[in-house]
């Protein structure tokens, strides 16, 4: 369970970050609204890796016990 998280979470700050850096958007002066901006972002892409991994992990259980 430890390393399925541990897995998630960095899927997703390695997601955040190359998103962060490629984005072409201005960037704002103030440091805490980039960090802001850094932080939900990452949270977003958490949610969404967790569905996806945990949607695949059950189709794939699913399919087994068929």
């Amino acid at each position: 369970m430890k390393k399925r998280i541990t897995n998630i979470l960095t899927i997703a700050f390695v997601l955040t970050t190359f998103g962060f850096i490629m984005d072409g958007d201005a960037k704002e002066p103030n440091m805490l609204m980039r960090f802001i901006e850094f932080s939900f972002m990452f949270g977003v892409l958490t949610v969404l890796t967790s569905l996806i991994y945990i949607g695949i992990n059950f189709t794939k259980r699913s399919l087994q016990k068929a």
